[in-house]
Parts: structure tokens; sequence; C-alpha cells
């Protein structure tokens, strides 16, 4: 089956006894077992339960994986992911790397003797020249969270395999839908599912796949063992917002493209970040190893004192954080979702005070366009010089 039949068929005809078309919400912590040394597959909650089962299938089939892993959140899948590895560990990870991610490492994980190397993953010579023998995998963002730069998965894993190290690619932005990096080489894949696989702002969740079946076991033992797993509720919400994914990122990649190719051209934008236009670095890796190119746009103003007008005159597009769903919203990297990342460190990647990230929903993009323009308009008022 194509993906968007595996998709909109997730939980059909699993449940035998009723027939349900939408498999139930099983709320049950606890199960009877038939007797002595027998078990319906599932003990206690925690372990597993029938409704985040389907969802874990259902991903782990969307990105040709082994082992599929609900978590509670995004920032659960990936530190359920890190418990592979043991105090002196190190990690190489993209230099453009969303904020979170850096916290958790940074401010978390390096108190239990883990450390991090961060590395423009595009340039491969800089890659190799960072491999310690203590390092142990490569944690790869494509397309990074700001900048949306591009990295070579498969270029990238192939390195990495002849060092002996696991590939695990945060694929939040992209989904199954337009690129799936089992495919390419890599051994894990991270989401946070409560971006475009959810694609309602109404859930948090994590997702992790897994290739192989010592690897799958061995996450599937953490995943227990931490328990930072996905509620029966959120579980059945995100299959029920993964059915209409692949809808849903048609739309939003070609309401991207428009509004992309329309900032570029607004006199208030200096840059724009969209890997669907052809000027953007890692346009031709983007259409190499992925079928699309999501639904992100990231673009710089001419000065700092824009940024406040502009946000202010948004009327259709929210300033918000999080981004994938259906409506649009707009996150200032600064003092949202990197502002836990040191300035000089930030600055020096390029997440600048002038950047503003568009996460462009479903609606109209006439309405989205005029909205933009409109308020890029009035921050023009403010003036300033590039900076």
């Amino acid at each position: 089956m194509h993906l968007e039949t595996k998709l909109v068929q997730a939980g059909v005809g699993k449940d035998e006894k009723t027939g349900a078309v939408n498999f139930p919400v099983y709320y049950s912590t606890a199960y009877r077992h038939p007797t002595l040394g027998e078990s319906t597959g599932f003990d206690y909650a925690r372990t597993a339960n029938p409704t985040r089962s389907i969802l874990e299938d259902t991903i782990a089939n969307a990105e040709s994986g082994d082992g599929g892993f609900a978590c509670a959140s995004g920032m659960a899948a990936i530190h359920t992911v890190m418990g592979l590895f043991s105090q002196g560990d190190h990690l190489i990870v993209s230099l453009d790397l969303y904020g979170g991610t850096y916290r958790l490492f940074e401010q978390v994980l390096s108190r239990y003797g883990l450390t991090f190397s961060y590395v423009d993953l595009r340039d491969l010579e800089s890659l190799e020249k960072a491999v310690k023998p203590q390092t142990k995998a490569v944690f790869v963002e494509t397309p990074t969270n700001p900048l949306i730069q591009i990295t070579d998965i498969q270029e990238v894993a192939q390195l990495a395999k002849r060092h002996g190290l696991l590939t695990i690619v945060d694929n939040t932005f992209m989904t199954p839908y337009c690129q799936r990096p089992l495919e390419l080489g890599a051994d894990i894949v991270l989401h946070s599912a409560t971006k475009y696989l959810g694609g309602h702002n109404d859930v948090l969740a994590g997702l992790i796949v897994a290739k192989g079946q010592e690897l799958s076991e061995k996450i599937g033992f953490l995943h227990n063992s931490i328990g930072a797993v996905l509620g029966p509720q959120d579980s059945w919400l995100l299959l029920r917002g993964m059915k209409t994914l692949a809808l849903r990122m048609e739309r939003h990649q070609t309401n991207a493209f428009a509004v992309a190719n329309k900032l570029r051209e607004h006199p208030a934008v200096t840059e724009v970040f969209y890997p669907g236009l052809p000027e953007h670095p890692g346009h031709d890796i983007q259409q190499k190893q992925s079928s699309g190119f999501s639904g992100m746009v990231s673009f710089r103003v001419r000065s700092a004192d824009q940024v406040k007008p502009f946000l202010k005159n948004l009327r259709i597009v929210s300033f918000a954080e999080s981004l994938g769903g259906v409506e649009s919203l707009c996150t200032y990297p600064a003092t949202q979702t990197h502002a836990d990342i040191p300035i000089e460190i930030r600055e020096y990647v390029g997440v600048c005070d002038r950047l503003l990230r568009l996460s462009v929903g479903i609606e109209h993009p006439d309405d989205l366009i005029a909205d933009l323009c409109e308020a890029l308009d009035a921050s023009l008022a403010v003036g300033g010089s590039v900076r």
C-alpha cells in the first residue's frame, strides 16, 4: 500500500470483537491474565496499551522501521533514546539545533557525563574531524530549526557506519510523508508528534522508530523502564491526526512555497529560508532525499526594531510557539524556541534578533500573504538599517 493508504487505514479492522472502524481508546492500566503463565499481550499500561500499540505500529510502518515507540512529548522521545548512551560517551550534533534539544543536552545530560560537539553536518570533513574514540552517535536535524539547513542523510549515515556510530535523525519538520531517514541509512528516527503528525495543535506527543530487532529491543527496554509513555487518549488523537497527514502536508507545502516567494519580494525582508526555493542552499539535496519541502519558512527582516510591530499587526497568523498545525503560527526564535541557547552561540549559528520562523498552515494562501504583507508594511514604518 501507498503511505497515504497506510495512514488512513491505521487501526481499521484491528478491533476484531466489535469490528470498530475507529480503533477504541483503552483506558485500562491493568489487564486480566487467562491463567498462570499466559498473557493477552497486555499486562500493564506503561509497558503496552492497545491504543498506543496501534499508533506505534503505524509510525513504524510509515517510517519503514522495525520498532515504534510513543512518548509523552518530543523531548521525552529524545531523552529516551539518549538512554542508549553511558557516562563518557560523546555525540556529534547538528550545529543549528532546536533550543529545547540543546537545553536537554547541555543542562541535563551533560551532568550525567555525556558530551556533545555541535558541527555543521553539511560539511562532511568537519564531521569526520569531530569523531573521537568515545563518539557513539551522530544526531541530525534536517531541515534544521530554525535556519532550514539541509544535511545529506545518506552521506552522514555512511560516514557514521564507517566509524561504528549510530545515526539519529529528528524528522519532525518533514514527517514520513516527505522524508524517510531509515531508508537512507539512519538507525533511529525521532518526531515531535505534537507538530505535523498530530497536526491540530491539540496533542503533546513524541515518537521513536528504530531499525533492526536488536536496537528496537534496547529502545523498548528504555521506553518501559523510563516510563515517559503516551497515554491512550493522546494516542487516539494522534492516530486521528495522522490519518489526514498526506492531505495536510500537500497544502502546507503549496502554501509555504507561495508565502516564501512573496516574502523574498517584500522590501522589509532581507533573506528567506525555504528548501523549495531553487536558490536555497541544499535545495538539490532536499530534492534527492525527500519527496517534498514541508511548510516551514524562516526569514530575516531589515531591523530588529521591525519585529514587534510586525508581530503586533498579524491578524490571521498567530504569534505563538510550536509548529505543524493547521493554523499558521509565527515564532521569534531569539526569545522563544532558542532562548536557552547562550546569545554568543545563537548569533554565531545565525539565530539573530532579526530572524522569524513561520509555520505555514492550510488557510487560503491569498489570505496568509495579505496578512503577512500588511504586517510587514506596518513594520517598515519603524525604519532602521540592517544589523
